[in-house]
C-alpha cells in the first residue's frame, strides 16, 4: 500500500510538474513580452486582391486576441493556432459571390512583421487565382483622437447630395451589379426582389462620387417591415436602417453604429414610415440623432464596420448606401462639411 500511495504521488506530482511546463511554455509563446509590440493595434490592410480588409491585434489578459475581416462576415476574435518566429496563424471565413450566390470559405491567415513592416499572407487551396494566394501589407491606424468639443467645430453652409431629379453625383460602387436605383416623385428608390438580410446580392450600393472627410449628415429614409438598408459615413461605418420593430436590435438595430455602438434607445419609427438621420462624424467620433432623439452621443468608433469599403480612417470616402439587401427609400440628403482650421 505505502508503495502504491508513493507511486500515486510521484505520478500526480509528474502530472502536475509536465502541466506546469505546458502552461508556462504557452504563457512564453502567447505572453505579453513575446508578442511584438509594433504588431499591436488597428491596421487598414492592402491586400492583393484590393477587397477592404481590416486587421486588429491586441493583448487581453496577458494573451493576444486577433480580430480580422475581409469585406464582410464576423471579425472573430478568431482562433489563434500557431505562434512561431514572431507570427500568428489563424482561420478565418470569407464571404464573396460565386456563379452560384454567395460562398464562404475558412482561410488560413499568416501574419507577422517583415523588416518593420506588417506581412501577412491568406492561403486557400480550394480556390482559384487570385484567391488561392492572397498577400498583404497594412497601415497602423494612429492613435484614437480625444472626444471633440462639438460645440467649437465650425461645419460650412449644407450641400444638397440629391437633387430629387436624377441620380446625378451617385455611381454604383461595383458597375458590375444590378441598377436597381431610381428617382420617383423626388425620392431615392432601391427596388430590388431580395428580402433577406444577406450582405452580398446581385443588386448593387449607391454612393456619392464626391469624397468627405468629416460632416454632419441629414438623410431620411424609408423601410418596410423586414428589410434592411444602412447608410456609410466615408464609406466605413455604417448607420443601421431598419425599423424599430426589425429583428434586428441594439448593435444591429436602428440608431446603431452596426456592430460597434449601440444606441442608448430604439427611437425608431413603425415600419413603412419615414425616419429621419442626423449623423456627425469628427476625429472619429460618431453622434446619432435618430427622429430628432440623440441616441450615440459623441462616441468613439474603435474600427470600420461590416461592408466597409475602405477601411483607412485618415482617408476621406463617400456616403454609401446599402441596395444589395432589400428595397429601401432615401430622400432630403444634405451634407454641411468641417471647417479646416
Amino acid at each position: 500500500m505505502a508503495n502504491l500511495k508513493r507511486s500515486h504521488f510521484y505520478g500526480t506530482k509528474g502530472f502536475l510538474i509536465c502541466l506546469f511546463f505546458v502552461v508556462t511554455a504557452s504563457a512564453y509563446a502567447f505572453g505579453k513580452e513575446s508578442v511584438p509590440k509594433g504588431l499591436i493595434g488597428d491596421w487598414s490592410l492592402d491586400l492583393s486582391t484590393n477587397e477592404p480588409a481590416w486587421l486588429k491585434i491586441e493583448e487581453v489578459g496577458g494573451e493576444p486576441a486577433i480580430h480580422m475581416r475581409v469585406h464582410v462576415q464576423s471579425a472573430g476574435p478568431h482562433k489563434i493556432t500557431e505562434f512561431k518566429d514572431k507570427r500568428f496563424t489563424f482561420p478565418i471565413k470569407i464571404k464573396r459571390e460565386g456563379k452560384n450566390g454567395p460562398k464562404v470559405t475558412t482561410n488560413t491567415v499568416n501574419v507577422g512583421l517583415k523588416n518593420g513592416k506588417l506581412d501577412g499572407l491568406i492561403l486557400n487551396d480550394d480556390l482559384k487565382n487570385p484567391y488561392n494566394r492572397i498577400t498583404f501589407t497594412g497601415k497602423k491606424f494612429a492613435p484614437m483622437p480625444k472626444r471633440p468639443d462639438l460645440s467649437k467645430v465650425q461645419f460650412g453652409h449644407p450641400i444638397s447630395l440629391f437633387n430629387g431629379n436624377d441620380l446625378t453625383g451617385w455611381r454604383l460602387y461595383n458597375p458590375n451589379k444590378k441598377n436597381g436605383w431610381k428617382v420617383e416623385d423626388g425620392v431615392m428608390v432601391n427596388n430590388t426582389p431580395k428580402t433577406d438580410f444577406g450582405s452580398t446580392g446581385s443588386y448593387g450600393n449607391l454612393q456619392t462620387e464626391a469624397l468627405f472627410d468629416d460632416f454632419w449628415l441629414h438623410i431620411e429614409f424609408l423601410v418596410e417591415g423586414g428589410r434592411n438598408s444602412g447608410v456609410y459615413l466615408r464609406g466605413m461605418y455604417e448607420a443601421q436602417v431598419v425599423d424599430r420593430d426589425s429583428r434586428m436590435q441594439g448593435l444591429q438595430g436602428v440608431g446603431s453604429i452596426f456592430g460597434r455602438i449601440a444606441p442608448s434607445v430604439n427611437a425608431g419609427k413603425e415600419p413603412g414610415e419615414w425616419q429621419t438621420y442626423d449623423l456627425t462624424l469628427v476625429d472619429r467620433h460618431v453622434t446619432v440623432v435618430l427622429n430628432g432623439v440623440k441616441v450615440i452621443d459623441n462616441q468613439p468608433v474603435e474600427g470600420p464596420t461590416g461592408g466597409a469599403i475602405h477601411t483607412d480612417p485618415a482617408k476621406p470616402g463617400p456616403i454609401h448606401l446599402q441596395g444589395d439587401h432589400t428595397a429601401v427609400r432615401y430622400k432630403n440628403i444634405y451634407l454641411a462639411p468641417v471647417l479646416k482650421k
